[in-house]
């Protein structure tokens, strides 16, 4: 019952994702380098895809992939430290794609910038 719920939940998450980006279906599956049929099952909650799965539509959908992970289970979010910006700027409709993969790639560059090195 759990997985279920999971596949339905990342399903109807991709789904609007695509739809706030104003992205067809056929255009999303072509970007990820998926069939469209495939895509409509995995929207509808039909299909379980892999990891893979996932990081490509993430990609081509331009947000986290860990998002889509810990929505269809793969991830446990207790595992792993989060952030909640990347979550937020991911989620927010009223950012374009630009503007979120803007955002995204000055947030990541700062949180690399001050990362501790690490010894040699």
């Amino acid at each position: 019952m759990v997985a279920d719920k999971r596949l339905s939940d990342v399903g109807n998450f991709i789904r609007q994702q695509r739809e706030l980006a104003q992205q067809s279906i056929r255009d999303l599956a072509k970007v990820a380098g998926v069939s469209n049929p495939y895509l409509s099952q995995i929207e509808r909650g039909l299909r379980k895809p892999s990891a893979d799965i996932l990081q490509q539509l993430a990609r081509a959908m331009q947000i986290s992939a860990e998002t889509l992970y810990v929505r269809a289970g793969i991830l446990d979010p207790s595992e792993e430290p989060r952030s909640g910006v990347v979550d937020a700027v991911s989620s927010d409709s009223r950012l374009t794609i630009e503007q979120k993969q803007m955002l995204l790639s000055a947030y990541r560059g700062f949180v690399e910038g001050n990362a501790e090195p690490t010894p040699s």
